[in-house]
């Protein structure tokens, strides 16, 4: 008989040869896996709580409470004509699809390097399946700010979104990519070294608060001009300001900022695909 050629074979694997490589073709053939996967990062979270899914709903909400209390009523923090909560509930719910995005992904290899040394599928899936279960949880978030936002405006607040409302699709996509290429980076990195990890949850809680989360732009830069640079050239800052202008009417948006965001997100996303395709060839003899 004669041996088998490569034309034989009805799928060869073989490693990424692009740089820039996120073969939708076989991920969408991988569609099952994806949900399966999207299932169990939704399901087993929560599974074995005593609130369960409630949490969804109890830690927006607790931290919402807690920056008001601290921020606006013992720091004196204004938010202008907006009611505080729901100032805070704004820049909250979009730092937790970011954060979410970017935890998640930033231990993919280690967290899974059981099944990818058993059995292929695309490595992609995973970041994909992480981004969009919390894309379902945002969506519980976004109820729930609505909720209050309505709440607010029956008690007789002046507040309403605004005409930039319609790019609320652009700033979520912002949000993935910058989380996923950022965790992605970082996955990559930790394959060598463990100890990259403990830094990741130091390193966020920081980067809140120089995202401005917490407290407008507009303090931020008038209590700390020499420091402004870091809150005004965070990409991050202009996104959460952003979605609390085209929301509540309130904060600083500028189309330079909102361009530099997106452009700022697409690169570190290209970048950040670029290292684990890259790293995902041979982490399994590292990790």
């Amino acid at each position: 008989m004669s041996a088998k050629t490569n034309n034989d074979w009805l799928y060869e694997i073989t490693p990424h040869k692009k740089l820039i490589s996120l073969n939708l073709k076989e991920i969408w053939r991988y569609r099952d896996l994806l949900i399966l996967f999207v299932k169990r990062d939704i399901v087993t979270v929560y599974k074995q709580t005593v609130l369960g899914p409630l949490w969804y709903f109890i830690q927006p909400l607790f931290t919402s409470v807690i920056f008001t209390l601290v921020f606006n009523n013992v720091a004196g923090v204004s938010t202008g004509g907006v009611p505080s909560f729901l100032f805070n509930l704004a820049g909250i719910t979009a730092w937790n699809y970011f954060k979410a995005c970017f935890t998640g992904t930033s231990n993919i290899f280690r967290g899974n390097a059981g099944i990818f040394g058993k059995v292929y599928f695309p490595r992609a899936i995973m970041p994909l399946s992480i981004t969009i279960s919390n894309l379902l949880k945002f969506g519980i978030q976004l109820l729930i700010f609505i909720g209050f936002y309505l709440y607010f405006v029956f008690l007789g607040h002046d507040v309403s979104p605004n005409a930039y409302l319609m790019l609320m699709p652009v700033y979520v996509v912002m949000m993935a990519l910058m989380g996923l290429g950022m965790g992605m980076t970082i996955s990559a990195v930790t394959t060598k070294y463990r100890d990259l990890t403990v830094l990741v949850g130091f390193a966020t809680s920081l980067l809140m608060y120089i995202s401005a989360v917490p407290f407008p732009l507009s303090k931020a830069v008038e209590q700390l001009p020499k420091y402004a640079w870091a809150f005004e050239y965070n990409p991050i800052t202009q996104i959460i300001e952003g979605f609390r202008f085209m929301t509540l009417d309130y904060g600083t948006f500028t189309w330079g900022g909102f361009i530099y965001a997106l452009v700022f997100s697409v690169s570190i996303f290209l970048i950040g695909l670029v290292i684990f395709n890259r790293t995902e060839k041979n982490f399994i003899d590292t990790v």
